[in-house]
């Protein structure tokens, strides 16, 4: 995360990109390096928010594929 703010790449949110960031939320777990106990460990409320927005970004990210692939027939058409 260039600015260490949890924005990830191009500010698409923490845990995103190659996996090498210091601190998201995902401690380590086969992804990152796992420093992430060592600089931030949120509550389990904090923990739960960021699993929801993660969920609301995939919900967000997929619907813009369908969206594309629906372009791509219409234009197959």
């Amino acid at each position: 995360m260039p600015q260490l703010d949890q924005t990830g790449p191009q500010g698409m949110g923490p845990g995103t990109g190659r996996g090498a960031e210091k601190c998201g939320y995902n401690y380590g777990h086969g992804r990152g390096v796992g420093f992430c106990r060592r600089f931030y460990n949120p509550s389990r409320t904090e923990e739960k928010e960021m699993l929801l927005q993660e969920i609301e970004d995939v919900k967000d990210y997929v619907a813009s594929m369908e969206a594309r692939i629906k372009e791509i027939e219409k234009e197959e058409k």
